[in-house]
């Protein structure tokens, strides 16, 4: 069952931890968001089925388990709910218009805030040691009066976290 029926917004959070709250469906995600283009239905079951076995080589009848369920639950409903584009003819798949909205959500892409906040801590220490070294009386920095250097280092952490916001 799917979570929406053709819309042209993004999706709700909701939907998005809905389609992600299954192992697979998430594999699928993963897998299309590293490689360029289209790729092949096999290549994904096999990519799943590796990942789900305990032994190598994976055994024949868990690699058609795992196709069989993309073929008839998984890739249908990500198509329904326009995460990819699936050619059942050709038996691939590539990324759909809703893609990019659940793979901000997908563990190990650069959506995280607390890179954002790394960001943030690193520039207010900086300033801070600007401003302490200018109150040092130091001859580069101290002709910029220290009042001045706060309100610059606020502006920049400030700037930036406005620019994270509109993005």
């Amino acid at each position: 069952m799917s979570v929406q029926t053709s819309r042209s917004g993004s999706l709700a959070e909701s939907e998005v931890f809905h389609i992600l709250g299954n192992d697979r469906r998430r594999a699928i995600v993963q897998l299309l968001a590293n490689e360029s283009g289209q790729v092949d239905v096999s290549q994904v079951a096999t990519e799943i089925a590796e990942t789900e076995s305990d032994t190598t080589p994976v055994p024949n009848n868990l690699y058609k388990s795992v196709y069989v369920s993309l073929q008839q639950t998984h890739l249908p409903q990500l198509e329904e709910d326009d995460v990819i584009e699936y050619d059942s003819d050709a038996k691939t798949i590539g990324p759909g218009p809703h893609f990019d909205d659940v793979l901000a959500y997908v563990d190990g892409h650069d959506d995280d805030p607390s890179t954002i906040l790394q960001l943030h801590l690193v520039a207010a220490v900086l300033g801070l040691a600007v401003i302490a070294l200018a109150g040092l009386e130091l001859p580069a920095l101290s002709s910029i009066d220290p009042v001045l250097w706060s309100v610059l280092v606020l502006l920049a952490v400030a700037a930036s976290s406005l620019y994270r916001l509109l993005t």
